[in-house]
């Protein structure tokens, strides 16, 4: 008898989820060939822009000689204008190593490989038309602005991207439309305003892009880019479903914004950070008011992070820059896109799901998700086998290609264990073997969480403590037999929203005392736009096409961001992306109509800050949320110099020469952010200073404050702000006094809200203890 692997316990499902399982994620991130029998890598190059000698009268050409001093036969795969100042190219280690040592030269980065991390979500907003005041979604305001999103491209045939009522496209936008593969110009429109791909880094590594395969132009053949960017704006679309599922009407969340599409991911190369940052580079040329950028890496230090410097040039511009948090949660410290001009989005739930009734024959039923489409299982009770127990493979019970025995599975339910391999690959297993349905229980780190996927088969993906009790039949009764029951879609579930099982947490990995993620939205089983060449499990087997797909991760729940920012700055063109971000956290909930605070579905336990940072997002109340905490980017430059970055740091980060007052105290305390993260060392005191503006008018705003445990005091001076006028800002201490007898790794939790009896302004307080 198989005995059932407790260290699976251990393996998290989240990597293979369908917001990523198309790419191939390759470990080696140096992204290496060999070349004149030297190895050679991308490198990304940060020029020094003042320190151009006068005989040059053009960048690039600069760029080159300094380029020619190390490599007569390197050449520039990009020059970088806007986002940074510089070029990437191809170099050996000790080309590198010498250009670094030329003047004018900042900084020589490798090359970094990235990953990609609807009909109910504005409804569950509150985005529907009982609140159409609030967003002035029919004038031209909301249809001037213009979301960049950066991604795998897009399928322009959607319906997503109709441009039937559309004006003018606005004066400001100076993007275009690029041709290439089954791509022209024309394919674009008033609401589709942009499309430009960017695959040099790509073929560096890779080779030329396969057209037989994917498309050398910003077409989507995967899918990813279309269901992130309709997400985020799509055009209202009737009768939309994914095979019945979720069927009523869709649309993006700022359905009214333009789009532009900025394909910088690879069906089979993943990410480039050269790519990347050319494409941040060329967004902020083309004047975008919003870039949406559902991808992620390990967090590094933010001179090291091509995204973090991308989006501190596009900030400068005023642009709000949404990230996903990553989909590597529940483990602690795996958030990642933290730095603090960046608006990072974690992923929950919304009140929809697809149940799916599985029924064993000891008279137990249990309920999963399916979103499967096919004839029913015969009406009576299936033989039910254990993977495990009909394979010919150690890791059987995983339910990889060919590791099943035909004879013992044929004709019968198979219990799979998740992890190592996709959902639906694992569903595709079964069937080839002969199996008639898949019961997939999730893993300890999934624990209830329950994503639909469109298996080929009659499948149910179950809870962790459902799977343990099917597990125990299937592997102790002498004979086991099963069924499974499609139930559709259903609304309204309570509790909802709960935070994702996957959503990356923190602590903040590189800057603690900053709190991350910033917030969450929807994220599970979101219904948007899909290409047209790919299947909804992009399986070569599925031969299914649809128009759109249900899909999880945060590389859904940012695209709501960023449609919500869009809104924000068609009500509020004034606004930072600063003012936009505090005015999303500050308004953000954190427990249900009951009371009872939002559950985290990995543990069915409440959340914390940690997961859902500042709370869920609640657009109708972010439209007036009374006072903001507003930021410029000096506040992030001194920042930079709490964080004792030198000055080649900082100029690596800002494109500037800032040199840090050596007679100033810096604290990362002090940056103006909407929420508060103590990282208990060796003190039992931490102070903090807020700044805060008033955008609705006069008021009294007084403090109340929460704190979890007595471990943690708060003390916050004044404890009442007095504002005569619009725009008038106040400041204000706080105090947190720690107990230093919590062990280390603890956390406390709790909350500094300023109200006037007509808005609530509140922050989350994270504590964290590490001696």
């Amino acid at each position: 008898m198989f005995t059932y692997p407790h260290s699976l316990q251990k393996m998290s499902s989240s990597f293979f989820s369908s917001t990523a399982s198309f790419f191939i994620v390759l470990l080696y991130l140096g992204a290496c060939h060999i070349s004149d029998g030297a190895q050679q890598s991308t490198y990304i190059v940060h020029m020094a822009k003042s320190q151009m000698p006068s005989s040059f009268d053009q960048h690039s050409l600069w760029y080159e000689s300094s380029l020619r001093s190390v490599s007569e036969s390197a050449e520039l795969l990009y020059t970088y204008n806007s986002a940074i100042h510089g070029f990437s190219t191809r170099l050996t280690p000790e080309e590198a190593d010498s250009l670094m040592t030329h003047p004018g030269v900042i900084s020589v980065l490798p090359e970094k490989r990235y990953e990609l991390d609807t009909t109910r979500t504005p409804h569950f907003l509150g985005l529907d038309v009982h609140n159409a005041g609030l967003f002035p979604e029919t004038t031209g305001a909301s249809s001037d602005i213009v979301v960049g999103v950066f991604d795998s491209g897009v399928w322009p045939e959607s319906k997503s991207f109709d441009d039937e009522g559309y004006g003018p496209i606005p004066p400001t936008w100076k993007g275009g439309c690029e041709t290439g593969t089954n791509f022209t110009a024309s394919l674009c429109n008033r609401k589709l305003v942009g499309a430009r791909f960017f695959a040099r880094g790509y073929e560096e590594i890779n080779g030329p892009v396969d057209e037989s395969i994917e498309s050398r132009s910003p077409r989507d053949d995967t899918g990813h880019g279309t269901h992130t960017s309709s997400t985020a704006a799509g055009s209202v679309v009737e009768g939309a479903s994914l095979l019945g599922f979720a069927n009523g009407t869709a649309r993006g969340v700022a359905s009214r914004a333009r789009v532009a599409i900025y394909k910088v991911c690879w069906r089979y190369g993943g990410c480039l950070s050269s790519d990347i940052l050319a494409g941040m580079d060329k967004a902020i040329e083309d004047n975008v008011d919003v870039m949406s950028i559902s991808i992620s890496e390990i967090a590094v230090d933010y001179y090291g992070d091509i995204m973090a410097i991308g989006a501190f040039a596009a900030m400068e511009r005023g642009i709000f820059v949404s990230c996903s948090a990553g989909n590597r949660g529940p483990s602690s410290y795996s958030v990642r896109n933290v730095a603090p001009w960046i608006t990072t989005v974690g992923a929950g739930t919304i009140d929809r799901d697809f149940p799916a009734l599985v029924i064993l024959g000891n008279g137990q039923n249990y309920t999963g998700a399916s979103l499967f489409k096919g004839d029913a299982l015969p009406p009576k009770l299936l033989s039910f086998v254990y993977a495990g127990n009909a394979s010919n493979n150690d890791t059987g019970y995983l339910c990889y290609p060919e590791t099943l025995i035909p004879e013992k599975v044929k004709g019968k339910i198979v219990m799979c264990e998740d992890g190592g391999n996709s959902r639906v690959h694992k569903g595709e297993v079964v069937k080839a073997a002969g199996g008639l349905g898949m019961i997939l229980a999730n893993t300890e780190d999934d624990g209830e969480e329950l994503q639909g996927v469109a298996y080929l088969i009659p499948a149910a993906t179950v809870g962790q403590k459902a799977g343990d009790a099917i597990r125990n039949y299937v592997l102790t009764d002498p004979n086991p037999t099963a069924t499974i029951v499609i139930q559709g879609t259903v609304v309204n579930v309570q509790p909802s929203p709960v935070l994702a099982a996957f959503s990356s947490r923190g602590p903040n990995p590189v800057t603690p005392n900053i709190l991350k993620p910033d917030l969450i939205a929807p994220g599970v089983n979101i219904l948007a736009g899909w290409t047209g060449v790919a299947s909804p499990t992009r399986l070569d087997s599925d031969t299914r096409r649809v128009e759109f797909n249900i899909l999880s991760g945060t590389s859904m729940s940012c695209p709501h961001v960023s449609g919500l920012a869009a809104l924000l700055k068609s009500v509020h063109p004034q606004w930072s992306p600063a003012a936009i971000r505090s005015a999303l956290m500050t308004t953000a909930y954190k427990s249900y109509k009951d009371g009872k605070q939002i559950i985290d579905i990995a543990t069915v336990t409440p959340s914390t800050p940690l997961g859902h940072g500042a709370g869920h997002v609640s657009p109708t109340t972010a439209t007036n949320p009374g006072l903001i905490y507003d930021l410029t980017a000096v506040d992030y430059l001194d920042f930079l110099c709490a964080m004792d970055y030198t000055a080649s740091d900082i100029e690596i980060v800002s494109r500037r020469n800032y040199t840090c007052d050596p007679s100033k105290t810096y604290s990362v305390a002090d940056l103006n952010y909407p929420s508060f993260a103590v990282y208990v060392d060796v003190a039992r005191e931490y102070k903090y200073t807020r700044t805060v503006t008033s955008v609705g008018g006069a008021g009294t705003y007084s403090v109340k404050v929460t704190s979890e445990t007595r471990a943690v005091k708060i003390l916050v001076e004044p404890a009442v702000l007095n504002f005569k006028e619009v725009n008038e800002k106040k400041s204000y201490a706080v105090t947190f006094t720690v107990d230093l007898s919590k062990p280390s790794g603890s956390n406390r939790f709790g909350s500094i809200e300023w109200s006037d009896g007509k808005h609530v302004v509140s922050s989350p307080v994270a504590v964290s203890w590490n001696y």
